[in-house]
């Protein structure tokens, strides 16, 4: 029949009914720069359809860019609207996050997300590196950027050699000991050797510039020093000897008072 065989055609051809798309569903876009986030929708929606636009931040927070048809007041001075498109005159760090253009109209309702990332270059990243370890001790060495867009992923270096982000894998790197996360920065012994003593530093680096470091720390690995120890013990003994000594001289001689002798 004629219907059927419409259906089929459609079918075909993808057409549907009521439908929001973008053609710009990932955008990325330098920081302090313009970009535009576009929507368009189906006419069964009608001429007056109802065109929102809402941002969702990284944190889950939500807002919305246009409600009745304009700017709201947090982006009137940077953003216009050209139909049912967005054009931001310049966009921040803290604009990342995604975009839903909600379009309703004849009972109907639908929606297309665009996802921005505003593009910052790291910066230098904070390192926190001891500066001495004991043998077979636990410890991490960390690094973390805040300022870099997208968040930037981390890598490490030994005496100016390049730590492999697996070490099993590289025949140099076989017998370490570490473990290397880029994503959090944390470069971690389990058991630290004196073959892990060296010079550090960490490096923060993403697409949205060049790479940035930390100052390099000298990390020492060091048996306990159990000599040391000792000696200690020995000082604190001769010391409370000396007191205990001190006092039944004292009481003896009758240099204390008598409530303090009983």
């Amino acid at each position: 029949s004629l219907i059927s065989c419409f259906m089929l055609i459609s079918v075909f051809t993808g057409v549907s009914g009521f439908s929001v798309t973008t053609d710009t569903p990932n955008v990325q876009v330098k920081e302090n720069e313009g970009a535009d986030l576009k929507c368009s929708y189906s006419a069964d929606f009608g001429s007056d359809a109802r065109v929102e636009w809402k941002f969702s931040d990284l944190k889950g927070s939500q807002t919305y860019v246009v409600f009745n048809g304009k700017p709201t007041t947090p982006y009137s001075s940077r953003v216009t609207t050209y139909g049912s498109n967005l054009r931001f005159s310049k966009m921040t760090r803290n604009d990342n996050g995604v975009y839903d253009c909600e379009v309703s109209g004849n009972g109907k309702f639908g929606e297309a997300r665009v996802k921005v990332t505003v593009l910052v270059p790291p910066s230098p990243p904070l390192c926190r590196i001891p500066n001495s370890v004991t043998t077979g001790k636990s410890t991490i060495l960390s690094c973390h950027d805040n300022d870099g867009s997208p968040p930037p992923q981390y890598k490490w270096y030994k005496n100016g050699v390049l730590l492999p982000a697996d070490p099993s894998k590289i025949a140099g790197f076989k017998n370490a000991t570490y473990q290397l996360n880029a994503v959090n920065g944390n470069l971690e012994f389990r058991s630290a050797t004196k073959m892990d003593s060296g010079q550090y530093y960490c490096e923060a680096f993403n697409i949205a510039g060049p790479p940035q470091r930390c100052k390099s720390v000298n990390m020492e690995v060091r048996d306990l020093n159990t000599g040391g120890i000792v000696a200690a013990v020995i000082v604190v003994l001769l010391l409370l000897a000396l007191l205990g000594f001190g006092i039944w001289y004292a009481n003896k001689k009758g240099y204390l008072p008598r409530e303090f002798s009983t």
